[in-house]
């Protein structure tokens, strides 16, 4: 009978220590989540301070009332202005890179290949105007932020492969003429585009045309897929 005790003591606390190790899983669970939600906070207002302010108007306590948090979370969270920087470049570059994968290039003809990429580069603009805001942002600062960044020159390895396939692809079907350079390609699809967006305003007074109205956008997308097919016509 004691031994019979024993067991059963024993069991009790095995099932005791079962349930503390699920209450505890239980519990980390929302605090990974909302380290999550908070950290996406941060770099969401960050984001929107550093593309309208640049990184020298940005502001550490600014950044802290747009996520709607204590300032010594921030630095917990990232470190510092400059972390935060960084880590906003880099968060910008994975989205567009991100949606630009979605688009399985690889799986489809260069031609639409091709056109799917200068449209949704163009929309990509349009969409999220913050993005060339911090690209100007950096440009200013001659990259210097962005060479800390390792991951920058992997992201943009898979996007120079694709384009590269839809290049051969077109070529051996004599839809594009042969030895384009797929960097160039992407630098004229992405320069007609920023180009635009970037000096609209200047340009429409200079040339006294509204070139934010839908139809001059709509009609510039068209140019671009126009100059991009021109220069590949074989």
């Amino acid at each position: 009978m004691p031994e019979a005790r024993t067991v059963k003591r024993r069991t009790k606390s095995e099932d005791s220590a079962r349930a503390d190790q699920a209450s505890s899983s239980s519990s980390e669970r929302p605090r990974l989540r909302d380290a999550e939600r908070t950290s996406k906070a941060i770099l969401a207002a960050a984001t929107k301070e550093f593309a309208e302010r640049g990184y020298g108007g940005a502001r550490v306590d600014a950044i802290a009332e747009r996520a709607k948090i204590n300032k010594r979370m921030l630095y917990h969270y990232f470190g510092g202005k400059d972390a935060l920087y960084v880590a906003v470049l880099e968060g910008s570059y994975i989205a567009i890179r991100s949606a630009e994968a979605r688009l399985d290039l690889s799986h489809r003809s260069p031609a639409d290949g091709m056109r799917e990429l200068v449209v949704f580069t163009w929309q990509y603009f349009l969409d999220h105007p913050e993005f060339l805001g911090i690209l100007s942002t950096e440009n200013m600062h001659k990259a210097r932020f962005l060479k800390r960044s390792a991951r920058i020159f992997e992201l943009h390895s898979p996007l120079v492969s694709e384009i590269s396939g839809l290049l051969d692809r077109g070529s051996a079907a004599g839809d594009f003429r042969p030895d384009c350079d797929p960097v160039k390609i992407y630098m004229s699809i992405a320069a007609l585009g920023s180009f635009f967006l970037t000096n609209r305003w200047t340009l429409s007074t200079i040339f006294r045309r509204n070139l934010s109205d839908k139809a001059e956008i709509d009609a510039w997308g068209e140019h671009i897929v126009d100059v991009i097919f021109a220069y590949l016509r074989p």
